[in-house]
């Protein structure tokens, strides 16, 4: 049996503190419902999550995303059984012009730590996948385990029944380590507003103790509105010597 606990008692109080934020930012804002159902829905979702590392300096993290419609933001902690903590927030909007589709972000997190990306869909059903990001370089805990200062090219296709299927590679484009992640991800929906979210990784370069590392991981998440579960694996985590599991439950509301 897994048991989830906060790293020290400093960090359950301030992560006590994001929840009870959260729950206040509920009661501040409420959703926002309109009479046709193309009107956007101001929706939340609330994610803690564990991370257990081999090397013993296992982290907790708390995220709150809102969207309404085209528009997402969040605001996050995390901190490390070491004593790194990182509070961060980030915006992002989607756009979508019919055969050509973007998401731009931006992010800002303590410590100085400045980022920003756009990726784009070209085509109808079946689409090419075109992104680049950027970051200022500072200290920053890396939360989608993918070099940011990187350029991304891919292919993906929503043609089949109930499935979204994508193939796209992510690699370092400006510090000349040879880092590169392939993803191979397949979502799929079920009855009862149910879904199945499977990401397979394959990643290769140069780690950050300039050794070559290569491996696979798998992250697996299960939706049942308004619930969310996910389990991941990652042999060399952020191009690190460590090997990470990652345990997260979720709410939408």
């Amino acid at each position: 049996m897994i048991k989830f606990r906060f790293l020290t008692s400093d960090l359950f109080m301030k992560t006590r503190d994001l929840v009870r934020l959260a729950a206040v930012t509920c009661l501040l804002i409420p959703t926002l419902t309109f009479a046709q159902n193309d009107e956007p829905i101001l929706s939340f979702k609330l994610t803690p999550s564990y991370y257990k590392i081999s090397d013993g300096n296992n982290a907790a993290d708390l995220n709150l995303r809102a969207e309404y419609g085209a528009h997402y933001a969040w605001l996050g902690y995390y901190r490390d059984r070491a004593g790194f903590e990182q509070t961060r927030a980030g915006y992002e909007y989607h756009a979508d012009f019919g055969t050509v589709r973007a998401i731009s972000s931006a992010q800002v997190a303590s410590r100085g730590f400045l980022g920003g990306s756009i990726t784009t869909e070209i085509g109808g059903d079946t689409y090419a996948i075109i992104g680049w990001g950027r970051t200022n370089l500072r200290d920053y805990y890396n939360l989608n385990f993918d070099p940011n200062d990187a350029v991304t090219l891919g292919l993906g296709t929503r043609a089949m029944q109930r499935t979204e299927l994508s193939l796209y590679t992510i690699k370092d484009d400006r510090l000349g380590t040879g880092q590169r992640v392939t993803h191979l991800l397949v979502r799929r929906e079920l009855a009862g507003q149910q879904r199945i979210t499977l990401d397979f990784t394959y990643k290769s370069g140069q780690s950050t103790a300039d050794n070559y590392v290569a491996g696979s991981g798998l992250a697996a998440t299960y939706d049942f509105e308004p619930w969310f579960v996910r389990v991941a694996y990652d042999p060399y985590v952020n191009f690190t010597e460590n090997r990470m599991m990652l345990f997260a439950l979720g709410r939408r509301f």
